[in-house]
């Protein structure tokens, strides 16, 4: 029993740090590596990056945001294209939100034609996303996967800690 006592008496303060490590990585930030090339040009495979997990709890999603999203599967980083009840449209490669053009504000691939419609829908529903990867060509994205629900998405995504030459935020 004293050996407990002196164990705790001196490392006490390791018990804690570690514990509160825990609850930040849990509940606040933790990092993220980016799987695969559907984020090119913005994120590369490999990228190391922050997921903030809390600021969804005081500010809306907004569109062009770069989220993390849990799809059952595994977790996938997209960016929000679509609100809940837009309808949501590309043509000529350019992005038509309730029939009015969007100017998209970072670089993508070619995106093909495409309507939610072909998804059996007129609008995003209530509570809902519609996402994309930037590389539209190869991106297992809401086109596939359909809209996403905004309790499986994670938090939001900019910044990109590793590698050190791809350091900052990225929009």
């Amino acid at each position: 029993m004293e050996k407990v006592k002196s164990f705790i008496k001196e490392f006490w303060i390791y018990i804690v740090l570690i514990i509160i490590i825990l609850l930040v990585k849990k509940f606040i930030v933790m990092p993220i590596r980016v799987n695969g090339t559907s984020m090119i040009d913005t994120l590369h495979h490999n990228d190391i990056m922050i997921l903030d997990k809390i600021s969804y709890r005081f500010k809306d999603i907004k569109r062009f945001d770069i989220v993390v999203v849990d799809d059952k599967e595994e977790l996938i980083i997209k960016r929000i294209i679509g609100l809940p009840g837009e309808n949501i449209e590309y043509k000529d490669n350019k992005l038509y939100v309730n029939g009015k053009m969007v100017k998209e504000n970072f670089s993508h691939k070619e995106t093909y034609d495409y309507s939610i419609e072909e998804l059996d829908a007129t609008e995003v529903p209530e509570d809902s996303y519609f996402v994309l990867g930037d590389n539209r060509l190869n991106s297992k994205d809401s086109r596939i996967i359909g809209f996403i629900p905004k309790d499986q998405i994670l938090g939001k995504t900019s910044l990109t800690i590793f590698p050190f030459n791809r350091f900052g935020n990225k929009k």
